[in-house]
């Protein structure tokens, strides 16, 4: 199983990005879905998640202005980011924890569950 995060970029603050993060693999179902950001010198902080049935929570610092989704049929969680602030800056996370297995047969296959963390993608914002 893997999680490929991408959309990063450089940014002008006001402006608007949106991260895309996709896990392929043998995957039976994907449990929570969430996106994360460390800034230099700072924690690993969580921004947004969103469980299977698509109830979300937000940090406050991001609250109104980010929108997490998830296109189940996809794999893929999504983070649009709009009124971008230099304090955003940030290499971006995304997790996800995910029932897998050895087989694309369920009734043959180990089954596993594991959370999972894409390479990161590195949002900047500039003032």
């Amino acid at each position: 199983v893997q999680l490929v995060e991408s959309g990063g970029g450089l940014v002008q603050a006001g402006g608007s990005l949106r991260l895309s993060c996709a896990a392929s693999g043998i995957i039976y179902s994907i449990n929570d879905m969430a996106w994360y950001r460390q800034a230099p010198g700072k924690q690993r902080e969580l921004v947004a998640a969103c469980t299977s049935g698509g109830s979300t929570n937000y940090a406050d610092s991001v609250k109104g202005r980010f929108t997490i989704s998830r296109d189940n049929a996809k794999n893929t969680v999504y983070l649009q980011m709009n009124s971008l602030k230099p304090e955003d800056t940030a290499v971006y996370y995304c997790n996800a924890d995910i029932l897998w297995g050895t087989s694309r047969v369920y009734e043959n296959s180990r089954v596993y569950e594991n959370d999972y963390w894409g390479q990161g993608t590195q949002v900047t914002v500039s003032s």
